[in-house]
């Protein structure tokens, strides 16, 4: 399973990005996909996830509102957009991978499959 997250940069709070998540090594439409953050200090927390067909997604109460998760099977990718930043935002961004899906799609656990984060930074 290979996972390779991109898209993060430096933006204005109040402003917006989109991160990509392109997958391979594995039966893509198959696995939940999910992104996890983690912030200067911090433990790892959960963010979004989308169960395997689409129809399916779970949102942590801090983004609601503010970031949707999407996914297409066909191009093997995962995004997350990001809308309505927040300096409590800036973390580095994980994209994940799961066989299994959790009830409303809220990870309390980690997921058993990383790649490499994307760094996003939310400062004036």
């Amino acid at each position: 399973v290979q996972l390779q997250a991109s898209g993060g940069g430096l933006v204005q709070p109040g402003g917006s990005l989109r991160l990509s998540c392109a997958a391979s090594g594995f039966h893509f439409s198959n696995y939940h996909l999910g992104w996890f953050r983690q912030a200067p200090g911090k433990e790892r927390e959960f963010v979004a996830a989308i169960k395997s067909g689409g129809l399916s997604r779970g949102l942590a109460d801090p983004v609601k509102g503010r970031f949707t998760i999407s996914r297409d099977n066909a191009k093997k990718q995962v995004f997350l957009q990001m809308n309505s930043l927040k300096p409590e935002d800036t973390a580095v961004y994980y994209c994940t991978a799961d066989h299994t899906w959790v009830a409303g799609g809220i990870y309390t656990r980690s997921m058993p499959y990383w790649g490499k984060g994307t760094q996003v930074t939310v400062s004036s």
